[in-house]
């Protein structure tokens, strides 16, 4: 296995273990199972477990796991407070002990604040008394090193990366986000502070394996490597990651996904390798809706739309699936104090006068809208003040 340093020097593994998808069975983690998997990916190196307080059933499992294997000490537990729920000073305390008591642990190594997405959301937390609260957490021993998880465009995770002395961030990237999301912009300007990166979603859920374009899996299929196998290398490749989560749910995910973690260095990648990461994705590319690079160019925009993440997530429609593609456009756009939606437009057409790709950027926001902005996205806008505190 290879490791990467911390904040504080200490080794984490290349490969973390992301604990959302678990095997289930009849509604329930299916203990033994994930029990053999953890096994081997301990015994191959694997010693960051990343899980999170609204994944149902995934911190008891964890917890159960580790405790009647005795193997908790071997590894670094990250989990996720889920801060949108908390109403006054006392919920910081309530949700983190109620994550200490099914984690049965009396520590975490690494705590996020789940998707954190704008600077009003940090100010909230710091009204309710997060600075002393955070303080008092570490000075307990109880939690090791704080972070974020973020969805939503470089520029905002560049404002957030300097509100707090964070320990670590984990962001959505991978060979089709490199310019979006938090993107490479927001990779490198984390690694110039310092800031260790933690990258969820390297194969989007799964997607870049399964729902390839045929003549991409066909580019691929000539190097003998798996899909999945050359998107963490294109990742590792990277020194500015720090670990890599995968959703592993079988003994040969974890057996290949270890060995292959065993071997990539960074800086390995051949420029006929990019060469074909290049071709791959402007086969991805052929399908999409709209052509935006995500140059962010266009941005900002007066009225605060997130142009590229809009397009981004209306390109993702034929490769991730509509219900995928909207619940993606709805976190990075809803799930936060300062509206970033394509409602906002009111077609001045700044943004058209910067696009370099001569985008008819108004009359494709209009097609995002009715795509992704249906009854359900403006009734979930609506709830979401009174369900998340923002």
């Amino acid at each position: 296995m290879q490791y990467r340093k911390d904040r504080y020097g200490n080794d984490i593994s290349l490969l973390g273990y992301g604990c959302m998808r678990f095997t289930m069975s009849a509604g329930r983690v299916d203990l033994d199972k994930a029990e053999r998997e953890i096994r081997a990916a301990i015994e191959g190196g694997v010693n960051y477990f990343d899980t999170a307080y609204i994944y149902p059933g995934n911190e008891a499992a964890l917890g159960t796991i580790l405790s009647r294997t005795g193997l908790r000490d071997r590894i670094n537990i990250a989990t996720n407070l889920p801060h949108y729920f908390l109403k006054k000073p006392e919920d910081f305390d309530k949700y983190f002990l109620e994550e200490l008591d099914r984690l049965k642990t009396d520590h975490v190594d690494y705590y996020l604040f789940h998707m954190l997405n704008d600077e009003k959301a940090w100010e909230r937390l710091k009204g309710l008394g997060v600075l002393d609260w955070i303080q008092a957490k570490k000075e307990a021993g109880q939690i090791r090193q704080f972070g974020f998880s973020y969805h939503g465009n470089s520029d905002m995770f560049l404002k957030l990366l300097d509100l707090y002395d964070w320990d670590f961030c984990q962001i959505q990237y991978n060979y089709l986000d490199e310019n979006s999301q938090a993107g490479v912009t927001g990779l490198k300007a984390a690694h110039e502070r310092g800031i260790p990166v933690i990258i969820m979603e390297p194969l989007r859920g799964g997607r870049l394996v399964t729902n390839l374009p045929k003549a991409a899996k066909e580019i691929f299929a000539k190097t003998g490597k798996s899909p999945a196998i050359w998107a963490f290398t294109w990742l590792w490749n990277q020194p500015e990651v720090t670990c890599t989560l995968s959703g592993m749910n079988t003994l040969e995910m974890v057996e290949e996904n270890v060995k292959a973690a065993s071997r990539t260095l960074p800086n390995s990648l051949t420029e006929e390798d990019k060469a074909m990461f290049a071709a791959v994705v402007k086969e991805i590319n052929a399908s999409m809706k709209v052509g935006c690079t995500g140059c962010r160019y266009c941005m900002p925009c007066p009225k605060n739309v997130d142009i590229p993440g809009a397009f981004a997530a209306y390109n993702a429609i034929p490769l991730d699936g509509k219900r995928k593609a909207f619940v993606e456009y709805f976190k990075n756009t809803a799930l936060r104090r300062d509206y970033t939606g394509v409602s906002n437009c009111i077609e001045c057409g700044k943004c058209e006068q910067h696009c370099p790709q001569g985008i008819a950027i108004r009359k494709e926001l209009k097609n995002v809208k009715k795509a992704l902005e249906g009854p359900v996205y403006k009734i979930g806008r609506k709830l979401v003040p009174l369900v998340m505190k923002y």
